[in-house]
């Protein structure tokens, strides 16, 4: 009979404690405001969905939620949109390498964007053609070199 206080016991004192080292849904909410408002959506979001665990029905965390994965959509728009940019500036001073990289950077994160994908179709061709006018020239200078090694 002793024993089977003692192991009784012992589970409660197991059980309770596990209990109480779980976080409520509202702990997982304070946690994920707190990295909302730092600006880490992304570790936000982990934590509303943890009180989504918790609290499947808990408003406040579906509506923290749907905030922080727009504002992760948000953030990588405007990041598509400066590399956009990057690869605009780089077209025009004809530095296609480096645009060519910032239009796909663009596209990774925005493949939707039609306007970048024509851009780097457009840089890809100017680069092909800046190439093909490199090696004619080349080719040029090394024709003339050899008519005047023949004349001498």
């Amino acid at each position: 009979m002793l024993q089977k206080t003692y192991i009784t016991l012992l589970f409660l004192l197991v059980a309770g404690g596990s209990a109480f080292a779980q976080k409520s849904d509202r702990d997982y909410l304070r946690s994920g405001n707190k990295l909302y408002n730092d600006s880490l959506f992304v570790k936000a979001e982990v934590d509303y969905r943890k009180a989504l665990e918790v609290n499947p029905k808990s408003t406040d965390a579906m509506f923290n939620l749907g905030n922080s994965l727009l504002m992760q959509q948000k953030a990588k728009d405007k990041l598509a949109q400066i590399y956009h940019n990057m690869g605009v500036i780089l077209q025009a001073s004809k530095q296609y390498p480096q645009c060519i990289e910032a239009y796909k950077e663009s596209l990774r994160n925005n493949p939707k964007d039609n306007e970048t994908r024509y851009n780097l179709a457009l840089a890809q061709k100017l680069l092909k053609d800046q190439q093909q006018n490199q090696q004619n020239q080349n080719q040029n200078k090394d024709q003339k070199q050899d008519q005047k090694d023949e004349q001498k």
